[in-house]
């Protein structure tokens, strides 16, 4: 057994418990709770009720949401990534209890929103798996997630948001663009949202 298995897998109800036990300053900053998200993995086999696949676009589930954040499990078919974006000014952390992911960070040189420019460098590339959560950078928040075609595996990650929100600025950095667009969930506590194929 390696060491990175010694932190006891707990089921995704007992995570939420113990997330839901965090005072608001807890996630002001992001120690705190990338701390917690290394300790507490989370068991797989316990997220079955969440998880829903989709070959054209990754899922985003609602598991569990409350004034201070929102947990949602998002459902990766090989291949497929998110747009670059941002978080609207919240904290987010990131957990993958099943497969690996990668996260491509970029930092926002200039952005116009009401003209809908921008210009993006690549800063760096991180690998998320079920040993190493991560927390997005508040000082860099603009990324994208991915499951790379050469992982060969659907990936599931656990994201948490430090205040729910319901949309988030998008980025081309190859065409130099932005907007704002709304968000929205594949399933709530385990059901299909309406309007949902």
């Amino acid at each position: 057994m390696s060491t990175q298995a010694a932190a006891k897998q707990v089921s995704i109800d007992d995570f939420v418990g113990e997330l839901r036990k965090f005072p608001e300053p807890a996630f002001r900053t992001t120690e705190q709770i990338l701390r917690f998200l290394e300790r507490t993995p989370v068991a797989a086999h316990s997220l079955n009720r969440y998880l829903c696949w989709d070959r054209q676009h990754y899922t985003r589930n609602l598991i569990d949401k409350t004034p201070l954040y929102e947990l949602i499990a998002i459902c990766w078919e090989v291949g497929q990534a998110s747009s670059v974006h941002n978080h609207k000014d919240q904290n987010c952390w990131m957990a993958v209890p099943i497969g690996r992911l990668q996260v491509e960070n970029f930092h926002l040189v200039s952005q116009k929103l009401d003209e809908g420019t921008c210009e993006l460098q690549t800063a760096n590339t991180v690998e998320m798996n079920p040993s190493q959560p991560c927390a997005v950078d508040p000082a860099d928040p603009v990324h994208r997630v991915l499951n790379p075609r050469e992982f060969n595996q659907r990936a599931v990650s656990l994201h948490v948001y430090s205040r729910p929100f319901d949309s988030c600025v998008v980025y081309s950095p190859e065409q130099g663009t932005c907007g704002e667009i709304g968000l929205h969930y594949t399933t709530e506590y385990g059901k299909r949202v309406n309007g949902n194929d």
